[in-house]
């Protein structure tokens, strides 16, 4: 399975998978219901900026996951600052990026096999309603991989069209990306079938 996984040696990536996802979740809500101010857009972006540091993953990371968000951040600025005045706009788009990019450090400095472990730990009380943890678990941590993976696939294909000297449009730039998605769903549900799941 692609994934986004930073081999480090910080205290987040030695952080056990469970505590780890519910501290980030907190700090993910705790940025998502700032009020929509400039210096709610402030502390949103100082959050992101503190959080990267002292996870050891760094500034060069987070420009690159701000990099790979940039069309989310022109489609949720455009259509905001259309209806909405420009401090509203900026303040909202801050804190959808990020909390995006807070969250994004789970999957930055923890491996796939140790989430599922840690949602299977958590879903397990579950277990006498009928819910089978692994199955849960499974479709949590590729929820939460693929969006990333998604954005990395992405930059690969403009990478690879810039590379070619192809001309750059949506029409150009779509087909090549849900050919190289679907090629990444289909391996996913080969990896899928091969756990048994699918």
């Amino acid at each position: 399975m692609l994934t986004l996984y930073r081999p480090g040696t910080g205290w987040l990536h030695r952080a056990p998978a469970g505590p780890k996802s519910f501290g980030l979740l907190l700090v993910v809500l705790a940025v998502s219901i700032l009020p929509s101010t400039w210096l709610s857009a402030a502390v949103g972006a100082a959050v992101a900026v503190v959080c990267y540091l002292v996870s050891s993953i760094g500034m060069v990371e987070l420009g690159r996951q701000v990099i790979s968000l940039r069309w989310i951040i022109v489609v949720t600025f455009g259509f905001q600052v259309v209806f909405l005045p420009m401090e509203s706009a900026v303040a909202n788009t801050t804190r959808v990026v990020a909390a995006i990019v807070v969250a994004a450090l789970l999957v930055l400095t923890t491996r796939v096999g140790d989430l599922l472990d840690a949602f299977e730990r958590g879903l397990g009380v579950f277990r006498r309603f009928g819910l089978d943890p692994q199955r849960v678990a499974l479709v949590l941590a590729v929820a939460i991989t693929t969006v990333p993976v998604l954005a990395r696939l992405a930059v690969g294909v403009r990478e690879a069209q810039r590379a070619r000297g192809a001309r750059l449009g949506v029409r150009a730039f779509v087909i090549p990306f849900l050919v190289v998605s679907l090629k990444h769903a289909d391996d996913l549900g080969d990896a899928l079938t091969a756990r048994g799941v699918a």
